[in-house]
């Protein structure tokens, strides 16, 4: 038979002041973390873009490593726009939605 531990451990929950707003922290946060994938998904490009140079210019020594950089930059980019694709479905289903 189990018993249930006491819940003397246990810190109470506290609320946060009247003037902070988490809908406004996490706006932002989610915006951040929206701007720093884009800029991610950028690099990868720019990374595909600059080892395809090396590769037409006689520059690259591997063909694979070539190649990796180009298909994380395709993988990367289908990513974004499926998440892109995602938020607009999502966006238009609270927009139908009867108050």
């Amino acid at each position: 038979m189990t018993t249930i531990n006491s819940l003397e451990g246990i810190a109470p929950l506290t609320l946060k002041p009247a003037g902070e707003s988490s809908a406004q922290s996490t706006g932002a946060d989610f915006g951040n973390m929206l701007k720093s994938m884009v800029e991610k998904v950028n690099n990868a490009q720019v990374a595909g873009e600059q080892a395809i140079q090396q590769l037409n210019s006689g520059k690259a020594t591997h063909l694979h490593e070539v190649m990796i950089a180009t298909e994380e930059a395709d993988i990367s980019l289908r990513m974004l726009v499926q998440l892109r694709n995602k938020a607009q479905t999502a966006y238009e289903e609270i927009m139908r939605m009867q108050i």
